[in-house]
């Protein structure tokens, strides 16, 4: 295991897995992840307007630096269907050594 302190999972929902898809596409074409894992079908409940609601989503897992989670953040707001867009970045501490190589490598 190696630290993996410069990067974070940035966990976003969407609709749909077009709209998934699309943000994953932009992120990745701006460079601001190396990589997005799309996991369709997942539930989510929740409280919105003081109702309690449920719906079916798409969760993004999207692996980043730390130093782009503002610019990452700033991109998925802007094209997100959403009004109120889950952005939550949780910090990376450990990791294979050649897996992190590469994020470093695709994250230039």
């Amino acid at each position: 295991m190696k630290s993996a302190a410069p990067f974070a999972f940035v966990f976003v929902t969407a609709p749909d897995l077009k709209t998934a898809r699309k943000l994953a596409r932009a992120a990745l074409s701006a460079n601001l992840i190396a990589c997005a894992n799309l996991i369709p079908k997942i539930e989510s409940h929740y409280w919105w307007r003081g109702k309690l609601e449920s719906s079916a989503e798409v969760l993004i897992v999207m692996k980043t630096r730390k130093t782009r989670l503002t610019a990452l953040e700033t991109l998925i707001i802007a094209q997100h269907p959403y009004e109120t867009p889950e952005f939550v970045a949780l910090p990376l501490s450990a990791g294979n050594p050649k897996y992190l190589g590469w994020l470093m490598e695709s994250l230039c």
